[in-house]
């Protein structure tokens, strides 16, 4: 698979939020202004950054049986940074996302992609991973908050929108299931997914007349 295409996967096909069901805590916890929601993404997309590169380094230096707490040890080192620096310089956006920016340590997305690809692969298709992965994240997120907190508050990025009626059902917590479900239901749709088809000879098109239906009993 080219590099293009190790991105692209994560921004639509196999994105982490949408299709993945992964990063649900955040995902539901803190998309109730958009400003909240593009701030998580973007500390998430860093940590899987940095974690994917160093991991992919160092892939023929950790010993397996120690390799998920590797991992763990490595993202906690740069969610600890991401921490340090949005306490200095974005001390508003960090009092917000509170406990959950640490549990980015803990991210089924991080683990799964440190895993599964950043411990297989060289480094350069582990960053085009990473940073596809993590915008594709940063784009739901900040999809979902957009939507909760224009409906919920009448704001998009705390401006103020005129002659709009709000419903607070948005910023709670039933409100960020039904949003959710929404955008989920809606990239299937635009995806075109079909239901799984049944299995076995009756929903095969050539049933009753190939030799495996006879000799295994299947439709005559």
């Amino acid at each position: 698979m080219s590099n293009y295409a190790e991105f692209t996967k994560g921004l639509i096909k196999e994105n982490p939020t949408l299709v993945g069901l992964l990063g649900m805590c955040p995902t539901l916890a803190v998309t109730t202004t958009a400003f909240n929601g593009i701030g998580m993404g973007l500390a998430t997309t860093f940590v899987l950054l940095g974690s994917n590169i160093v991991i992919s380094l160092l892939k023929n230096v950790i010993p397996k049986s120690v390799k998920l707490p590797c991992y763990i040890v490595i993202i906690a080192g740069f969610v600890t940074l991401i921490e340090m620096l949005m306490k200095g310089y974005i001390p508003s956006l960090y009092k917000s996302l509170g406990t959950f920016l640490s549990l980015i340590t803990v991210n089924c997305i991080i683990l799964g992609r440190a895993e599964m690809f950043a411990s297989k692969n060289r480094v350069l298709p582990s960053i085009m991973d990473a940073l596809g992965m993590g915008l594709g994240f940063t784009g739901a997120l900040t999809l979902m908050a957009s939507v909760r907190e224009i409906m919920g508050a009448g704001t998009w990025f705390g401006i103020k929108i005129p002659y709009f009626q709000t419903m607070t059902l948005f910023i709670l917590p039933a409100g960020g299931f039904f949003v959710l479900g929404c955008i989920i239901a809606l990239v299937n749709k635009l995806s075109d997914k079909k239901p799984p088809q049944e299995i076995g000879c009756s929903s095969c098109p050539a049933n009753g007349d190939c030799s495996s239906c006879h000799s295994e009993g299947g439709a005559r």
